[in-house]
């Protein structure tokens, strides 16, 4: 059997964050493999395991490494497939490796999640695959509705306080209480309803970043719809317009002030969700509030204001059953075209 994933940890010292990876993949019954080697100190066998085991047929990467977590990068170096990092909290709370993982230069981007957050790889890869094989993709979704309930089973622990004379624990009961169905207006106007991509953008202001993401697109002829809204203003219209692109394989949310979209975006869809964060007019950057979600939402975060490694990342997820995109991709990572 041919794995689909293959994770490359950078030390031993990393298989507790490795096995939250694989415990999920267990879960979802995807096959993969596991191997240990060093950007730094074994870079031949890295470079060895990624072009054997892609020309064998890996379709997703997962690199794992702390420090100067140069791992990920390396493993972009030689593979046109997605790479997606996961960085580990050795010193600095894990900042200097988030930083390696994330800070990419064009055009290698690394679909990085939350520091530590290995479970958040593996469904991040799920999600990948989940694009073109509708059983990895219902597994997903089933997955997703368990970490839902136990959101819901956590309301439980009100009961346990016994010595809070003013709080009313049968107020809104949320066992018994019912969620209506919100009514959107489905926009039809300027919209492609068979286009790949869903780009969301939370700020005019943000608009030159999608227009890196939308001409990547273009020259790799993946179509693409997009829009400006914010789903702290204009809450109702954010959902009406991802109801409306609902079947986009790929969501990218692009905003800066706390980067709200792909929040927004994780709880409204079970495709994956890349997200770019960018600076405000103050020069301050939000990129901790995009990459580090929690269990069960990851959002694959590229660099700060790199809209292009965005639509590069979208063409490595969908290269894994298109052989064109490849031959772009191949082409591009070795610098002889210049998307």
């Amino acid at each position: 059997m041919v794995p689909k994933v293959m994770i490359i940890l950078g030390s031993g010292s990393d298989i507790a964050v490795a096995e939250k990876s694989m415990d999920i993949l267990e879960k979802l019954e995807i096959p993969y493999s596991l191997k240990i080697a060093s950007a730094h100190r074994t870079p031949n066998l890295v470079r060895e395991l990624v072009k054997q085991g892609t020309n064998a047929g890996i379709e997703v990467f997962i690199g794992i490494a702390g420090l100067a977590a140069h791992l990920p990068g390396a493993i972009a170096a030689y593979t046109p497939r997605p790479v997606i990092g996961v960085p580990v909290d050795v010193k600095t709370g894990g900042i200097d490796a988030l930083d390696s993982c994330v800070q990419m230069p064009y055009p290698s981007p690394i679909a990085t999640v939350g520091i530590d957050r290995g479970d958040n790889g593996a469904i991040l890869a799920a999600q990948f695959l989940g694009i073109h094989d509708s059983e990895i993709r219902q597994k997903v979704i089933n997955l997703r509705n368990e970490y839902k309930k136990k959101v819901y089973d956590s309301n439980k622990i009100v009961e346990d306080y016994k010595d809070k004379k003013y709080l009313v624990k049968d107020y809104l009961n949320v066992e018994n209480l019912k969620i209506e169905d919100e009514e959107l207006n489905i926009e039809k106007n300027h919209i492609d309803p068979d286009a790949e991509v869903a780009i969301i953008v939370g700020r005019q202001s943000d608009l030159v970043v999608a227009k890196k993401v939308a001409a990547t697109l273009d020259r790799l002829k993946i179509s693409h719809n997009m829009k400006v809204v914010c789903p702290i203003r204009s809450n109702k219209k954010f959902k009406s317009y991802v109801a409306s692109v609902k079947n986009s394989k790929i969501f990218i949310g692009i905003s800066s002030n706390s980067s709200q979209v792909t929040g927004a975006l994780v709880g409204l869809t079970d495709r994956p969700v890349i997200g770019v964060p960018c600076e405000n007019e103050l020069g301050r950057e939000h990129m901790l509030t995009t990459v580090n979600m929690p269990p069960g939402v990851p959002v694959a975060t590229v660099g700060i204001n790199n809209g292009r490694n965005a639509g590069v990342l979208v063409g490595e997820i969908l290269s894994i059953k298109d052989t064109n995109i490849i031959e772009i991709l191949t082409k591009l990572k070795d610098k002889k075209i210049n998307l």
